[in-house]
């Protein structure tokens, strides 16, 4: 019953945190439209996989991660120039005369796995999250430092943002349906979410509530 209550905890809280609005479930819908279910899948998996490993790491290491602010202030500013990249791509993509126009970085040569992995890899915002609720459910003694716990905790977790991420892939081909197969549109509107994103994580940055500062 307890080990019950850890998986939905941890499947409940990463769903949710998976529905706002970020790179990856963007990519991931992105990918969706452009290049099928199938790739969208893949990445999706991809990246979870990486979130996983993170938190695992940062239940046994905590002590370790609260020390890595420069760390993760590099990677927030590699993630900020992703982002913009994305929205740019993407921008470019709805511009094509043909209507058909890819994302030049989610449509590349490498597999979507892989290229979900190097994503998520180099996405702090993730840590402090997972973090910030690990250290609540610790204090609360829903959660025990002991290995079937964390497995328990991060298998739930896995479910969870995948779960998530389904509604974002499915959700990107009901918007090609409803707007008559219109990929330029999407791919507009994409892209919009992609510069918002960017300046979002600017100002965060620039106001010091970015993820170092959240550790």
């Amino acid at each position: 019953m307890k080990l019950l209550r850890i998986f939905f905890t941890g499947l409940f809280i990463s769903f949710l945190g998976t529905l706002p609005l970020g790179t990856l479930n963007v990519a991931a819908m992105q990918i969706s439209v452009s290049d099928g279910i199938r790739p969208a899948l893949y990445f999706a998996i991809g990246a979870l996989i990486i979130e996983m490993i993170y938190v695992r790491l940062s239940l046994v290491a905590m002590d370790w991660v609260r020390k890595q602010k420069k760390l993760f202030r590099w990677l927030e500013w590699f993630t900020l120039l992703i982002v913009v990249a994305l929205a740019v791509t993407t921008f470019i993509a709805a511009a094509h005369p043909s209507g058909s126009g890819k994302n030049i970085i989610l449509s590349s040569t490498i597999h979507r796995f892989w290229l979900g992995v190097s994503m998520s890899a180099i996405n702090p915002m993730q840590i402090p999250f997972w973090f910030g609720w690990s250290t609540v459910l610790f204090t609360k003694k829903v959660l025990l430092p002991r290995a079937d716990h964390y497995n328990t905790y991060i298998v739930g977790i896995g479910i969870g943002t995948f779960i998530g991420n389904l509604i974002f892939i499915f959700g990107g081909h009901l918007m090609v349906d409803k707007l008559n197969a219109n990929q330029n549109v999407v791919n507009w509107v994409i892209g919009g979410i992609f510069a918002v994103t960017a300046v979002i994580m600017a100002i965060k940055m620039w106001r010091g509530k970015d993820a170092a500062e959240q550790l």
